[in-house]
């Protein structure tokens, strides 16, 4: 009930706002001395389109660093933001709740035509991992792999392009030099995976968000939970984690930035296997000045820290 109540409030300012912004927004465009303003769902987007669009785009980040991308709440500036916005560009694959999720309820209520809206990871096959009750439902972390890095690069060139042919060349120049280093990337994770004993090639974090990466390069996983909820590292979760590992003998286990630590904490100590000294990224990049604070260096920290553990 509150949270209907919210998104009727949010509705109602939506014409405060737009009142206030758009004729400075047409003025503005006319002079052709404004940015592409693009609004992105969540921290990997927001780099990526910046490296793409270069000077030619603005951005507003609506889910920062720090805060769970699954279960976000707009706040009143991500409103007008959208509002103002020339597009929105979201992952999909579940990640902002799907068709009833947060970013689907901002959508309606900004009143954006379906041709500003671009799904990036709309042309990844999906996987899918299990909740608690059994049900199925798209992984959306389809992004730890390098190649769907690639392919969520390409698509936002394409993007980019629709809205703003104008610019199609400064757009097709900055993804060509982004996704040369993209497949350097890559060749890198084939690399240092291959480098690893194939006995060791077994990767335990705490949630499942790493089953495109592992799928993709031959890595067994392990995991406590395969599906963000309110009951996270439960007894049986545990316990079926520690058989696994009692099983296949990983070298370390890993925890990631944004996880409570506690639960990997007491499968550490109940299998005798250590936690790696450094967290892996999963959901977001690092904050700025900070490791991993671009996508790229998101990708290249995770692989470093991936192949320090499995061959120490």
């Amino acid at each position: 009930m509150r949270k209907t109540f919210k998104w009727v409030a949010i509705s109602m300012l939506l014409f405060v706002l737009a009142a206030c912004g758009n004729n400075n927004d047409t003025a503005d465009k006319e002079k052709g001395d404004t940015p592409l303003q693009v609004v992105t769902s969540f921290t990997i987007l927001q780099d990526m389109v910046g490296q793409i669009g270069g000077d030619l785009v603005e951005t507003h980040n609506l889910v920062p660093v720090g805060t769970d991308p699954h279960e976000y709440e707009p706040l009143p500036e991500d409103i007008k933001k959208a509002t103002d916005a020339d597009a929105l560009f979201y992952n999909g694959l579940n990640l902002e709740g799907g068709d009833s999720g947060w970013f689907a309820k901002l959508v309606d209520s900004v009143g954006k035509e379906d041709e500003a809206i671009f799904e990036i990871a709309k042309d990844v096959d999906p996987m899918y991992v299990s909740d608690e009750d059994g049900a199925e439902q798209e992984n959306p972390h389809a992004f730890l792999d390098p190649n769907v890095g690639i392919q969520m690069a390409e698509a936002i060139r394409d993007a980019l392009i629709e809205i703003d042919p104008d610019h199609k060349t400064d757009y097709e120049e900055n993804a060509a030099s982004y996704l040369e280093t993209l497949k350097d990337i890559e060749k890198t994770y084939e690399e240092k995976i291959a480098d690893i004993p194939e006995e060791d090639r077994i990767l335990i974090t705490s949630e499942r968000a790493y089953q495109y990466l592992a799928d993709r390069y031959g890595l067994k996983e392990g995991y406590i939970w395969s599906v963000d909820t309110e009951e996270n590292g439960t007894p049986e979760q545990i316990t079926s984690l520690i058989e696994f590992i009692k099983e296949n003998e990983p070298p370390v286990l890993f925890v990631e930035s944004n996880v409570d630590t506690r639960p990997m904490e007491t499968v550490s100590k109940e299998s005798g296997v250590a936690i790696f000294e450094d967290p892996l990224f999963s959901d977001e990049i690092g904050k700025q000045g900070e490791e991993g604070d671009t996508y790229v260096k998101y990708l290249e920290y995770n692989i470093e820290k991936i192949h320090d553990g499995l061959t120490e």
